[in-house]
């Protein structure tokens, strides 16, 4: 997030915050007293009657790195052209005598091998080199032993910031915010984590913290910082997650719901992550626009407060530019700038434009940005490291493996099933759960590499053994199967044949590993110990430790097999999902 300042004569801002798209003419009045004057002035209609008393500042905002600190195989993205765009701004900002802050809605960690490899060490290097001044801590930040958070926090030249993250000590992990002083304006970045981060986190780094609500910390902060009289303007910077109109489902709530729990004007703006989805609103609606890269974008207004969120992996840099008169604020644009984003080339006819071997020809969304060299002579040796291993081909599949987040989350399917089976194969057990959270890319057709299973599987987890009589094993798996779907809860289950009651959490099973089910009999089954260990909410268990980590295992898998056929991994139909929006998995409205 940057924020440029043209302080005028009268050195005034409010506590303030209005974020939309092409609202130039639209206005937000003042809910609190002038920093400097404590009077409205209302008779001032334009920034340029306004004149010397006329704020300008501009907001960018990214999230979810994911370890994406280079550019992918069409150049798209990456930190080196990052830096370009934020210093093109940060030059045009300063010219104007303005100062910035740059802030990053969290999620660093975990993505791409060749920083899962480096503990993201690249990525906190290049986001030095940008100018970060703060990030928020998101889920993804303890997929690591809290040994690697703390290097981490060391090889950051910006305080990582969470306010509702405490240690058994009751001190907190991180700092809870940070103020900035912005020619004199005093401004606070509170900084907040999903609580849904101690069920996704690794439980066995997380189990040592608490995670407090984010809506009761959050007033907690605003009111010391009230009372203190610490900030004129308050952000905050979160890792919890837009869901519009604040249907957030299995997950914990996000941005929207905090936003309507505070009083309004006491929370100007929220610069979000974790859900990995562009915030663009259809204006005066809570329903998403259908956004494509390069169209406008009307970020979120909750009960006075505005949400922002650039979708993922610094595809996108948001970019707000206001003016403040006549003690109000008023918005001259918002966008999000894609970063050498392409699309698919189209002729005057609309119709797609084929090369000559009959590929769609694909095109810039926007003008090229060049990368930063300097940045990209200081990443270049993490891109570099580790390549021979990474891409050395081990297997051959005959056609793909789906892994993607819309389909993996919502339905069972054959990269899940093959997944699910290869860690019960492992370890000789009747039947394999796999809970699709921990499924993170697709493995495309043809020749399988070191690299596309890290793509699958960066987290370095370990599985489990578990055993049961057949009657526990129809409650837990009434619990597991019954996770909502568009979670990584949602269970991949392989060899079980079921039928699930979404509404009750309950599930009749008629056959385990092709043989009739006995609620006398004992069952074996693999899960990852993240699961065990009651990971994205699964019951905590008892579980035997294999030792063996889960891409490992897979690697081994595509290795020793060579030749893979997809067909032989297909679902089965083998489990029905009853009570559900759904067949292909729970969704019950309300849940």
């Amino acid at each position: 997030m940057i924020i440029k300042l043209v302080k005028g004569a009268t050195g005034i801002l409010l506590a303030v915050f209005l974020s939309a798209c092409d609202w130039g003419a639209d206005s937000y009045a003042a809910t609190a007293a002038d920093v400097g004057t404590g009077q409205v002035n209302t008779t001032v209609n334009s920034c340029e009657a306004a004149g010397d008393d006329c704020i300008h500042f501009t907001v960018l905002h990214t999230n979810d790195n994911h370890g994406r600190f280079w550019n992918n195989q069409e150049g798209e993205y990456g930190m080196a052209a990052r830096k370009t765009l934020v210093d093109r701004i940060r030059n045009e900002v300063e010219s104007a005598g303005g100062e910035v802050l740059l802030l990053s809605g969290g999620d660093i960690n975990t993505g791409v091998p060749e920083s899962d490899l480096q503990d993201a060490k690249p990525d906190f290097v290049g986001m030095n080199l940008i100018g970060y001044d703060a990030m928020a801590v998101g889920n993804h930040e303890f997929d690591n032993p809290l040994s690697i958070l703390d290097k981490q926090r060391e090889w950051a030249h910006f305080p990582m910031l969470a306010a509702n993250i405490y240690k058994a000590d009751g001190t907190r992990y991180f700092e809870p915010y940070k103020i900035f002083n912005l020619h004199g304006l005093k401004v606070a970045v509170i900084g907040l984590t999903t609580k849904d981060t101690a069920k996704l986190g690794n439980p066995e780094f997380v189990n040592v913290l608490t995670f407090t609500d984010p809506a009761i910390e959050i007033a907690k902060v605003i009111k010391e910082l009230k009372v203190s009289h610490a900030a004129d303007v308050i952000f905050a910077t979160t890792h919890m997650g837009h869901f519009a109109d604040g249907h957030f489902g299995s997950n914990a709530p996000g941005d929207v719901s905090m936003a309507r729990s505070l009083t309004p004007g006491l929370l100007q703006a929220v610069f979000g992550g974790h859900s990995q989805n562009p915030v663009c609103m259809e204006p005066d609606s809570e329903d998403y626009a259908h956004f494509k890269p390069g169209d406008a974008c009307t970020p979120d207004r909750q009960n006075g407060t505005y949400i922002m969120q650039a979708h993922e992996w610094g595809k996108y840099v948001g970019r707000a530019d206001f003016e403040y008169y006549g003690a109000q604020l008023h918005l001259v644009d918002y966008q999000l700038i894609p970063v050498n984003l392409m699309k698919t080339k189209r002729g005057d006819n609309g119709k797609i434009v084929f090369d000559a071997e009959g590929k769609a020809v694909k095109m810039w969304v926007k003008d090229y940005i060049q990368p930063d060299k300097k940045v990209l002579a200081a990443l270049a040796p993490y891109q570099s490291q580790g390549q021979e291993e990474l891409d050395e081909v081990v297997a051959e599949i005959t056609g793909m493996f789906d892994g993607e987040r819309d389909h993996v989350r919502f339905m069972q399917t054959n990269l899940g099933q093959l997944i699910a089976q290869v860690q019960s194969q492992k370890v000789a057990a009747d039947f394999g759960i796999m809970n699709s959270g921990g499924v993170r890319d697709s493995i495309p057709a043809g020749k399988v590499s070191y690299r596309e299973i890290l793509m699958v599987q960066p987290f370095g987890n370990l599985f489990s053994l578990a055993t049961m009589s057949g009657t526990d094993l129809r409650h837990y798996l009434g619990q597991v199967a019954a996770m909502q779907s568009d979670s990584g809860g949602y269970a991949q289950i392989t060899h079980v044949k079921m039928t699930v009651d979404c509404i009750a959490k309950s599930v009749n099973i008629s056959k385990i590993n092709g043989r009739d089910f006995k609620e006398t009999d004992r069952y074996t089954f693999s899960i990852p110990s993240y699961s065990a260990a009651g990971g994205d909410g699964y019951p905590i268990i008892d579980a035997v430790p294999t030792g063996h980590v889960d891409a490992d295992i897979l690697f081994q898998f595509f290795k020793q097999k060579a030749n893979v056929s997809v067909a032989d991994y297909a679902p089965t139909g083998d489990i029905i999902y009853n009570n559900s929006d759904s067949p292909l998995g729970c969704q019950v409205s309300g849940h």
